[in-house]
This record gives C-alpha cells, structure tokens and sequence, in this order.
C-alpha cells in the first residue's frame, strides 16, 4: 500500500523509523522483562494515534503511552496538537500489517480494549517508535508496568531532541512552582522540582514540593500502593529533597495535585 511520508521536526517521519535502532538491538534492550507473546492480527484501521482495529474486529489499544487525543466521539472536545500527526504515524507503521500482540499486564480495558505492545514483523516495537519520533507520551499503570523504563528513555531522548509534540509549548515539561498549574486542572501533565517535604499522613504519603501544602503543588500516593513505592525505595525519607520529574493527571485538592499509583510515574533527576 502507498504509505504517506510527512515531515516532524524537520525530517520525514519514514526516515525517522527507518534509522531506528535495528529489530535484534530493539529486542535485545527488552529482554528480562516479563512479556507474554497471546496472538497477533492484521491491522485494519487506525483510530487516533495510540488505538487500532484488527481485521478480526479487535480493539488494541497500545498500552504505555499517550499520544495527542482527537475528538473522535467527544462532543465539544478539542483536538491535541499534532493528534492527526500521531494518526497517521502510526498508520504508516501498522495499516495492513501483521503485528503480534505481547501483555505485560491487564489485558482488556473497561471499554473491551486489548492492552497490547505491538511487533512488527522486522521486530520493531511500535510504542518504542512512536515514542522515538516524539509522537507519544509514556502512560503507565500500576496495573501495566511492563517496559516502563525502555520507554521513559525514548521519551527523553525524544523531548530533548525536540521531536513531535516536545517542540510545541503545550506538552512542555511544567515546573513545580509554575502559578499556572492550578489553571490546568484535568490535564495530563510533566511537573519536575525538588520535594521539600514527605511524610506519610493517615491514609496518604504526601510529597510537598511548596511551604504551603494548601496551594502548591504535590503528589500522593494512596496507602494501598505505599508496598510498591517502598520496594522501589520511594519513601519519605528518601524522596526528601530529591529533584523528581512525576507524570500524570492533575487534580485540585487544595492545590494542584498529582495522584502516584506506582513508582515509574516518578523520576529521580540528578
């Protein structure tokens, strides 16, 4: 099939995914993770930039990541910068090509969706190169954790190349102490900056990146994931005074507020 080749930060998105790293490499950099191979499809129709159709009338939706979102059914809902982008990328990766699909957690979605990574046939890992061509945002689960870390470092690569989405101001990285957070409420945001207080309080660990916890910004984590986060050494004592980049949707309670499930929404910078 003809497959459209169109520009993303000034180089055809096809030269993008052809210099990507080769198949044996990409599959080499996921070994050790806990990735079950159930299946594979043909491709039939791409929904937006992170949801597909297969011919056998299958929903995926490719776990790990956010790409930019379109209407698609929402009344009065504004597209994302560069969702259409992010369609058609993945369309010139996946339509009428057979994939294989591969779980490392959850598999079906409240909607009847497969949570799937997908492979292409080269081997090349479709999340990995959407986010390569900045095109995608890692979106994890504590429920689906499964290569977290491979994508983080492609997101990063991506943003600081500024590639796709990360050379437009509205996916940039916001900082903790921006005044302007409390405006983007129900958005999905980036937020760095140093914890200066953490503590565990009832059902709640509280990270405070402010010296008023009732209007600057913080993350908490909710007692039935305080396990995950202490396995990961993500405990008070030693979030305190770290410099974090979190992920995530913000909330108001108080101030703005990001809700932790599992430690890979939480980087520690140097």
């Amino acid at each position: 099939m003809h497959r459209r080749s169109f520009l993303l930060g000034g180089l055809p998105l096809s030269l993008i995914f052809l210099t990507s790293r080769p198949a044996a490499a990409m599959q080499a950099g996921l070994r050790g993770h806990k990735l079950v191979t159930a299946g594979a499809g043909q491709v039939a129709t791409i929904v937006d930039g992170d949801t597909l159709t297969l011919e056998d009338g299958r929903a995926v939706r490719l776990v790990g990541i956010q790409a930019p979102k379109l209407p698609l059914d929402r009344p009065n809902f504004t597209p994302w910068p560069m969702a259409e982008e992010a369609r058609q990328a993945l369309a010139e990766l996946t339509q009428g090509t057979r994939v294989t699909l591969s779980y490392g957690g959850t598999r079906i979605d409240r909607h009847g969706r497969a949570l799937a990574h997908l492979h292409l046939p080269d081997g090349r890992w479709v999340q990995g190169e959407l986010l390569r061509a900045g095109l995608a945002r890692v979106y994890s689960f504590a429920d689906n954790r499964a290569h977290v870390a491979q994508m983080l470092s492609l997101e990063r690569a991506a943003r600081q190349a500024d590639r796709g989405i990360w050379h437009l101001p509205y996916y940039a990285v916001r900082q903790a102490g921006d005044d302007r957070l409390a405006q983007d409420i129900d958005s999905f945001q980036l937020v760095e900056g140093q914890i200066r207080k953490a503590a565990r309080v009832g059902k709640y660990m509280y990270l405070n990146f402010g010296s008023d916890y009732r209007t600057d910004f913080t993350i908490s984590v909710a007692k039935r994931y305080w396990r995950k986060f202490d396995a990961a050494k993500m405990t008070p004592a030693k979030l305190k005074g770290k410099q974090v980049r979190v992920r995530g949707w913000l909330t108001k309670r108080n101030g703005p507020m990001i809700e932790a499930t599992h430690p890979e929404q939480i980087e520690l910078l140097p």
